[in-house]
């Protein structure tokens, strides 16, 4: 369809076909663009762990018409319990279902990330050129466009390319300054993976505290799979560069640091062996002052990565997704003012959700000591017998991303 605007279509490169990636390119096609998306795996990543959606996340999937589609797919977590060495819930602390107020630990909206990225596939593939098993190596720009350099030896040119390419993005690196950090770090490391199911797996989320500032979380996604995760508070050399080492050096050393850990670590720490999923990586945040460079531009993770304890992490990328194909939507022949607009409406979102991530408090829930790990247990079951957290999500007038609006639609979808 014609964008309206009188301005020609615009050709954009999307290198990353995550969320992000093909969330922006399902907006940028209404739009009337030409989008295509590269990403270097050889077929579709519908992979991941457990992720949710919440806020203005849930809103942008409302908008895209897909919401009944995620909901067919919805985890049943019904809650998370912090237990003992012996499997005992100490304290469980249920999911906000009331429509109102703020969401706890868990979401209402528990998705495994594989079906999300399928959803969002069958949404964007009829519009959108997907080319798998191709990554893009270099790239060069002027005032007219950007020209691509793509690992199977071609080329070709494009008004805009958009580094949707995670947190590790090489993108971001490209446009940034030489030895500009773009990481803000907590210090914390986690590595997940996918075992059998047993009797005793329930849908609520079981937490484990070990001293050494370790945890172990279990969850359980479908009848016959559980997810294991297991998080540490630690700053060493070796923790900082395992999560770039071959994954068997990296099932070692998450061995080496739980192995004493009591509880199910044993079946866990077996089951990593064989799981035909597993993924390590340090807990961090993308902190930059710009998004784009000339006709490059960054989304998603790439851009403003939250980390999986702002809890909007998922939202977020669908939110920035959705805000850049607007602005561009509305100025497809002026991209600098699209870009500038992009990052003055959102930067006030990221800057919230960022700001969710307290290093302190996270500290405070993953103890150092069993004495320290005792009183949080302590604390949690009284608040817990006292109600404390269901009142305070009904109660609370804002959910995570605060009272920042989704911008209107930028295509409606109707125009198609």
């Amino acid at each position: 369809m014609a964008n309206g605007s009188g301005a020609r279509p615009l050709r954009v490169l999307v290198a990353g076909g995550g969320i992000a990636g093909q969330a922006l390119a399902f907006w940028l096609t209404r739009g009337g663009h030409g989008v295509t998306v590269v990403e270097r795996f050889p077929a579709l990543r519908a992979t991941g762990a457990q992720v949710d959606l919440r806020g203005q996340g849930i809103e942008a999937v409302e908008r895209m018409g897909l919401l009944d589609a995620v909901r067919g797919k919805l985890v049943d977590e019904a809650g998370v319990a912090f237990v003992d060495a012996c499997g005992r819930a100490r304290a469980t602390i249920m999911a906000n279902t009331s429509g109102q107020g703020r969401q706890t630990l868990t979401s209402e909206y528990e998705i495994m990330r594989g079906d999300l990225v399928r959803i969002l596939h069958d949404a964007s593939k009829d519009d959108t050129e997907y080319l798998f098993g191709v990554s893009m190596d270099a790239f060069e720009q002027d005032e007219q466009k950007v020209v691509a350099h793509f690992s199977d030896g071609s080329s070709a040119e494009f008004d805009l390319l958009v580094g949707a390419d995670g947190q590790g993005s090489r993108i971001r690196q490209a446009i940034l300054p030489e030895g500009f950090d773009p990481y803000w770090r907590v210090g914390i490391h986690m590595a997940y993976w996918f075992i059998p199911r047993i009797a005793s797996d329930t849908n609520v989320r079981d937490t484990y505290m070990v001293p050494g500032g370790r945890q172990i979380m279990r969850r359980s996604h479908n009848p016959s799979e559980t997810q294991v995760y297991f998080v540490m508070r630690e700053e060493s050399e070796e923790a900082s560069v395992i999560h770039r080492e071959p994954v068997e050096r990296q099932r070692e050393f998450w061995a080496s640091r739980f192995r004493d850990a009591g509880w199910q670590t044993a079946r866990f720490i077996d089951g990593m062996q064989t799981s035909p999923f597993f993924y390590s990586q340090e807990i961090v945040q993308v902190r930059t002052d710009t998004w784009s460079k000339g006709r490059v531009v960054l989304v998603g993770d790439a851009a403003h990565c939250a980390s999986p304890y702002s809890g909007m992490g998922i939202s977020g990328g669908l939110v920035g997704a959705y805000v850049l194909a607007g602005e561009i939507n509305r100025h497809p022949g002026d991209l600098p003012t699209a870009l500038a607009r992009y990052d003055s409406v959102l930067r006030p979102f990221v800057d919230e959700i960022q700001g969710e991530v307290n290093p302190r408090l996270l500290r405070l829930g993953m103890p150092m000591t069993q004495r320290a790990i005792d009183a949080f247990l302590a604390a949690t079951a009284l608040a817990c017998f006292l109600h404390v957290p269901d009142l305070a999500a009904r109660f609370s007038k804002e959910d995570r991303g605060g009272s920042w609006q989704l911008p209107e639609n930028p295509a409606p979808i109707s125009a198609v």
